[in-house]
């Protein structure tokens, strides 16, 4: 998951514009390291809001206060909300998230961008995080940079495994992803870490060409230039996948083979197969290990 603030750590364009243009600090560093985009899951299924938050990672009190306007803005603004937390840890460091999920941090080292699915989203989707920006909470994020695994995890197969194991949320009754029992039990083609590379396998080569692919023709119908700004609001992954156009589906359908073939399967499978051979597998790694 990602991070929760656990406090008024946003901020909107105007501040963060006000705040990034502050030079000066005596760390000799800039505000832009610590005034960072914010993702949430309806800036993956809908249009990105442009939100901000300051975010001091796992910095010390010492080192945060080198900032010294977003610094301010959190005990001006955060502190007395956090004062009154019950959580010691909380309370005491109030300058950081509620869960500045460290592990995740540490993970996302030296990679330019991550995959990330909305916990509760009409559709099981998934897309690229920029590792510049924070995620929200009801993120999930995998803190891998190659397009075989996202290939993997927006098939069919994977999708089909977590509706039968996620649970279900809210008003429209929409999927809930648990990384722990959706995708902690999902096995992969290949254990993740195990799978060959591209350029040893034309297998997971064909995974992650499909899978550019969806993301590039999702993206030129996600931004197309010179369409008006009306038109441009109704560009969301949610109204793409309500209305699943024939070069969408086709799309997926290469993805699925492609996935379908790493596993040694025919396709198409009915849903209740795809359970019964993933099932199968799983336990057969179970006893092997």
């Amino acid at each position: 998951l990602g991070m929760m603030k656990a406090g008024p750590f946003d901020l909107d364009h105007v501040e963060a514009q006000k705040m990034l243009s502050i030079g000066g600090n005596p760390n000799g560093k800039p505000n832009s390291d610590v005034i960072r985009p914010r993702l949430g899951g309806q800036d993956v299924t809908g249009r990105t809001r442009g939100g901000f938050v300051i975010d001091f990672g796992v910095m010390t009190e010492e080192e945060a206060s080198f900032y010294e306007a977003p610094f301010e803005y959190v005990r001006r603004i955060v502190k007395p909300i956090r004062d009154t937390n019950n959580r010691e840890s909380t309370r005491k460091r109030y300058w950081r998230f509620g869960e500045a999920r460290p592990a995740l941090r540490t993970a996302l080292v030296g990679k330019e961008q991550c995959i990330v699915t909305p916990e509760v989203s009409k559709y099981r989707v998934f897309a690229w995080m920029s590792t510049s920006a924070i995620p929200d909470h009801k993120l999930h994020v995998f803190a891998r940079d190659d397009e075989y695994f996202f290939g993997v995890l927006h098939s069919r197969i994977h999708e089909v495994w977590s509706l039968a194991l996620g649970n279900r949320m809210g008003v429209g009754n929409d999927p809930c992803y648990n990384s722990s029992k959706t995708f902690g039990t999902f096995p992969m083609p290949w254990p993740p870490g195990q799978e060959p590379s591209e350029e040893d396998s034309p297998t997971v080569k064909a995974i992650a060409d499909a899978a550019h692919r969806l993301v590039e023709l999702r993206d030129n119908w996600l931004n197309p230039p010179d369409l008006p700004e009306a038109e441009l609001k109704k560009r969301t992954l949610t109204n793409l996948y309500n209305a699943r156009p024939a070069w969408l589906a086709t799309a997926h359908r290469k993805l699925d083979e492609a996935v379908a073939t790493a596993y040694g399967w025919d396709w198409p499978l009915a849903d209740d197969k795809i359970l019964e051979k993933l099932l199968a597998l799983n336990q057969a790694r179970c006893q092997g290990s």
